[in-house]
């Protein structure tokens, strides 16, 4: 099989050496904000945020389920559905604001459509020929789009971009074909999962460049022998959870340069998965032991997000079943949803900038000065 034409060793560098630098020598600051529900629906949830951390894209949830979308100047916003259906869910949207998901008959994703949301718009995407089904899990800077058609052993992955859909048909070294493509970055890298062609059991995670039309497997971490890949940077890295069979996973990041690595889970759980990713190499995602732990890697430490907010916020992200951390901006914003003073509520975290420099210098000039005051008194 060809390599990847990303794998280029001066390529990675290159974009690693533009990503967003969010460094600190301490545990990051963040606040945190509900995004409201549409309407009189009881719950919300947030499902990603685009690259330059403006626009959210998730839901409202109750006798109906209305895709949304928040921003910072326009707050939330109700999505139109396609004609005939009570369901829809935006998973994901660009900078330009266009946003994908899907449409469905019922709350858990019967009879799904992808859809596409371009201002105020619906738009069912197209299908394969032959295809009924379908959904739309993440979209990029350019417009195009990435999911699945069909169900069950016959699901496909599928690229939409304008007005075609195409099936992703290329096979890793080992002959495991992709099933669901769940995350695609600028450089048109879709990262996703199939199985083991000789072990069912076994997942397996992928990375598909759709220029050259190579696939990868990631690999597994140490002691487990599968993946599954669930989101994927503009810099090369892949965020998911990787397990032995079908058992219990552990998050990992990868990247084209390092390969495959362990993020530490957060004290107290024993199982999680990474769900996003920044260019940055920041990632979450969800731990569990008797709670779900939504949970920030910055690269070097892992951090509940419950201990990342302000103490006394009504904010419940650590004794709940519904909490989640699933999307990471490159300006270190996270979305997902926690429990808000008893109810299901689509959060963001807002990252505390770090002092510049020149900041701390002022800083410390204006404490020698205090001491030297206090030392005349």
């Amino acid at each position: 099989m060809t390599s990847p034409q990303w794998l280029n060793a001066t390529l990675v560098a290159s974009l690693i050496a533009s990503a967003p630098t969010l460094a600190r020598a301490d545990a990051p600051v963040y606040t945190i904000v509900d995004l409201g529900v549409i309407g009189t629906l009881g719950a919300s949830q947030a499902f990603n945020i685009s690259p330059d951390g403006d626009t959210v894209a998730g839901r409202s949830l109750g006798s109906t389920g209305v895709a949304s979308l928040w921003t910072g100047g326009g707050g939330l916003q109700a999505l139109p559905n396609l004609a005939g259906r009570s369901f829809a869910v935006a998973n994901a949207v660009n900078n330009a604001g266009v946003a994908v998901g899907t449409s469905s008959t019922t709350p858990f994703g019967s009879g799904p459509l992808p859809v596409l949301w371009q201002g105020g718009v619906v738009s069912a995407l197209p299908l394969p020929a032959g295809q009924t089904a379908g959904r739309a899990n993440d979209i990029n800077g350019s417009g195009v789009a990435v999911g699945s058609v069909g169900g069950g052993v016959l699901e496909r992955p599928v690229i939409y971009n304008g007005g075609s859909a195409t099936l992703i048909t290329a096979a890793a070294a080992d002959g495991t074909v992709m099933r669901t493509a769940f995350g695609v970055n600028d450089a048109g890298w879709v990262a996703g999962n199939g199985s083991d062609p000789n072990n069912a059991a076994v997942n397996v995670g992928l990375v598909y460049d759709s220029n050259a039309g190579s696939l990868l497997n990631i690999g597994a971490l140490p002691g487990a022998n599968g993946a599954l890949a669930f989101d994927i940077g503009n810099t090369g890295f892949v965020v998911g959870s990787s397990m032995l069979n079908q058992g219990a996973g552990l998050p990992f990041i990868w990247s084209p340069g390092a390969g495959m690595v362990g993020i530490p889970l957060p004290a107290g759980t024993s199982q999680g998965s990474a769900r996003g990713v920044n260019a940055g190499g920041w990632a979450v995602g969800t731990a569990s032991s008797a709670f779900a732990i939504p949970f920030l890697y910055d690269g070097v430490a892992t951090y509940r997000l419950a201990d990342l907010v302000p103490a006394g916020s009504g904010w419940d992200l650590s004794t709940n079943t519904s909490s989640s951390a699933l999307g990471i901006a490159d300006d270190g914003t996270i979305v997902g949803t926690a429990v808000l003073n008893g109810q299901v509520r689509a959060y963001a975290m807002f990252l505390s900038p770090v002092p510049e420099p020149a900041s701390w210098a002022l800083l410390g000039a204006g404490l020698g000065l205090l001491a030297a005051a206090v030392r005349r008194r």
